[in-house]
């Protein structure tokens, strides 16, 4: 099924190609480390209590990405694509992983400081949008079959709903 569903989807056009790159460790971390950045002088301005914590475990999570993703890749040795030629270590996807930890945790992170609810929900779709466009463009690109990108989706939920139980328990709400 993953063949097919693949290969009724590849399409080389650039815009599949940009969107994978929103996954690119290049272009995901910076967005979350300008993130924790505002995160960690707002709370501190506020006198947050912890107000480091949040912070360092979104670095841990994004950390916690390459430690986990890279050992699954050498253990599970799927080959890629037809389009990516010889090779293998396509499962999971890196590029969802990063995309999905970075974005997601941004999000997590910026959540408690939005005061509308509207805003937060906004926030919200718009994560959700970015890693639907950056799997999307994975598959559609050929660089990926569709299940190395359910597969880092699944991993990273499970990461990021230790991040927030890990957020929640902190108490790191602003004053």
């Amino acid at each position: 099924m993953d063949k097919r569903v693949s290969h009724a989807l590849v399409d080389p056009l650039r815009v599949y190609g940009g969107l994978a790159d929103l996954g690119n460790v290049f272009v995901a971390v910076p967005v979350l480390v300008l993130v924790i950045g505002y995160v960690g002088r707002r709370g501190r301005a506020a006198g947050t209590y912890r107000w480091w914590l949040a912070p360092l475990a979104a670095a841990v999570a994004m950390v916690l990405v390459p430690a986990l993703v890279v050992p699954l890749k050498v253990l599970i040795d799927r080959p890629g694509p037809p389009i990516m030629g010889p090779g293998t270590g396509y499962y999971p996807s890196g590029h969802t992983a990063t995309a999905s930890i970075a974005y997601g945790t941004a999000t997590l992170l910026l959540l408690p400081w939005l005061s509308s609810a509207r805003v937060r929900r906004a926030l919200v779709a718009a994560c959700v949008l970015v890693n639907l466009g950056v799997g999307y463009g994975l598959v559609r690109r050929g660089y990926h079959w569709p299940l190395d990108v359910v597969a880092s989706w699944c991993l990273c939920a499970m990461l990021l709903t230790v991040l927030r139980t890990v957020l929640g328990r902190a108490g790191d709400q602003p004053k």
